[in-house]
């Protein structure tokens, strides 16, 4: 039986589609080991890469849907590319489990039934919390810094539907970057201009290191304090610095929904001993992009039950049973009922926190760090 996963493998320093297989394979194999599912079939994973283009994406769908035994397919990184998929999902009844990308129309959408399931972030859960932050910080005017594609348009959505909502805080404006730009200075200085106290980042790993390595040199009165959505963390994001030292001159926070720093010991240990036997980590800090890993890992788990369930591979019985999954256990939290026919969003925005790189590149949340 088996399990796709279609996500941007070929992105150059790209880490968030390798930490989704991780999750995966880790939970495939703990679950192979206690009997696999439907008493007795193992689970296998296929992977495809869509390289984070949305044509390439249908087009690996297209192929998996027609994969004989194969239940449901992960997805990846960028919300773009989940979102040009929805059609294709309804058109084949496949069932598609995000792990990653935000963007609220992959699950707030008018396909009935609804196929696609997420355990991950939400922009309509992220901007309240980064908001909230940088009121907390003591900012009263913010620029929203957002890229120029349906994440962050999403992201503009969300923003200005809380900021209709308090008077605590006030938008100077919105700057657009187009995606892949290699310097975002001049959209930077635009809302700093506009009078910008703190400014809320919709980038990944690239884009976000060029502007923190630009701001770092800036003089410090026009350093602003950086509240960044998480894009920046599926990627090599310290490694494109322009200079390692260029976090140590700026406030740069990032949103997160899981963080082994929040599991107990014993807990770390018993997943350590199946990571060490798929894979050449020995330390659950070299676990890179940690958020795709743990949702990967829960959403795995969740569509096992499901399946067990259906008591078949019929992906339309299978989909049913998703939305009735009880009491499980997971990494990230403890799952009541993750999804119901009204709901296919597995976390809250109660599971939304923000979070810092230490010095050793590791990303630990803010409640956690003494300064």
């Amino acid at each position: 039986m088996f399990i796709g996963l279609d996500a941007e493998f070929g992105l150059t320093n790209s880490t968030s589609a390798q930490s989704i297989q991780l999750g995966i394979e880790t939970a495939i194999t703990e679950i192979n080991a206690k009997g696999g599912v439907l008493n007795g079939r193992s689970l296998e994973l296929i992977i495809t890469d869509n390289r984070s283009m949305p044509a390439r994406g249908i087009h690996n769908l297209q192929k998996l849907a027609a994969t004989a035994d194969l239940v449901a397919v992960f997805s990846g990184r960028f919300s773009p590319v989940v979102l040009e998929t929805l059609p294709t999902l309804a058109k084949t009844q496949l069932i598609n489990l995000a792990p990653w990308s935000s963007a609220d129309g992959i699950t707030e959408n008018d396909f009935r039934p609804s196929y696609s399931f997420r355990l991950s972030l939400k922009d309509r859960y992220a901007m309240p919390v980064m908001l909230r932050y940088a009121a907390k910080k003591g900012a009263k005017k913010i620029g929203l810094l957002l890229t120029n594609t349906s994440w962050g348009r999403s992201n503009l959505n969300s923003a200005q539907r809380y900021l209709a909502t308090t008077d605590k805080l006030l938008s100077v404006g919105t700057a657009w970057y187009n995606w892949q730009d290699d310097s975002l200075l001049k959209e930077y200085q635009v809302l700093l201009r506009a009078g910008a106290e703190a400014i809320i980042l919709v980038a990944n790993d690239d884009e976000g290191a060029a502007l923190v390595s630009e701001v770092a040199e800036l003089p410090a009165e026009q350093r602003l304090p950086i509240i960044s959505h998480w894009g920046v963390t599926g990627g090599n994001f310290i490694a494109q610095l322009a200079r390692r030292e260029a976090l140590d001159h700026i406030d740069f926070s990032v949103v997160q929904t899981f963080s082994f720093f929040n599991l107990v010991p014993a807990r770390i240990e018993q997943l350590m001993k199946t990571v060490l036997q798929i894979s050449t980590i020995t330390d659950v800090r070299d676990i890179e992009a940690p958020v795709g890993f743990g949702h990967a890992y829960d959403l795995t788990f969740i569509l096992a039950r499901a399946i067990d369930m259906a008591g078949s591979t019929d992906r339309r019985v299978i989909r049913d049973k998703l939305e009735l999954v009880t009491d499980y256990d997971g990494l990230v939290r403890f799952y009541a009922q993750p999804f119901t026919a009204d709901n296919h969003d597995a976390l809250s925005v109660e599971d939304v926190f923000m979070a810092r790189y230490t010095a050793d590149g590791l990303i630990r949340p803010i409640s956690m760090m003494t300064n």
